[in-house]
C-alpha cells in the first residue's frame, strides 16, 4: 500500500469491469487532449478486456477497493519485447503517484520476464504524456500518421 492509500497488482478476471471503466474514463480524456473524436479503446467490450486479462499482463491500481488506474502489456518472450497499451489513471486521481507506481510494477515485472524493450504509442501532441513517458526513460523511436493523427512510437530499454 502506498502512502496515498492505493496499491497495484496484476488484474484478475474479477477486475474486468473496473479495468473497462477506468480505460474508458482515461481514454475519453486522452481523445479530448489529442483532439480526436474517438479512439479504439473507447469501443472495447467487456469480453475484449476479459480476454486481455486472461492472455496479457494487465495491472491495476486500487484505491478504496476501486480500480483507479490500469495498464496492459503484450509480451513477446522470444523477441524479449513487450507492447504497452491502454495505460490510464482516473482523471480525479492523477498526480498522486498512481501512474508511476503502475509503471514501476511494469518495470519490475518486465525485467523479471527477461524483456529488454517495452514499446508504446501515444499522441505526439499530448505534451503531458510525452513528458510523463520521458520521465520514465522512454524515448521517441519514430512517428506515424497511420490513424489520422501523429502518433509517437516510444521505447524503453532495460
Amino acid at each position: 500500500m502506498d502512502s496515498n492509500g492505493f496499491f497495484v497488482r496484476r488484474a484478475t478476471v474479477e477486475d474486468t469491469q473496473g479495468v473497462l471503466d477506468i480505460t474508458r474514463e482515461a481514454f475519453v480524456k486522452y481523445a479530448e487532449m489529442a483532439g480526436l473524436k474517438t479512439v479504439d479503446a473507447l469501443s472495447e467490450t467487456f469480453e475484449q478486456v476479459k480476454r486481455d486479462i486472461e492472455s496479457k499482463y494487465v495491472y491495476a491500481a486500487f484505491l478504496d477497493n476501486k480500480i483507479v488506474g490500469s495498464v496492459r502489456l503484450d509480451v513477446n518472450k522470444e523477441a524479449k519485447t513487450a507492447y504497452l497499451s491502454r495505460f490510464g489513471v482516473s482523471v480525479v486521481h492523477q498526480n498522486l503517484g498512481i501512474g508511476k507506481s503502475l509503471m514501476n510494477l511494469v518495470d519490475t515485472e518486465m525485467q523479471s520476464l527477461g524483456v529488454k524493450k517495452v514499446y508504446l504509442h501515444t499522441a505526439a501532441k499530448v505534451k503531458p504524456l510525452i513528458i510523463f513517458y520521458y520521465g520514465r526513460n522512454f524515448y521517441v523511436e519514430s512517428t506515424s500518421n497511420d490513424r489520422g493523427y501523429i502518433r509517437a512510437l516510444l521505447v524503453k530499454e532495460y
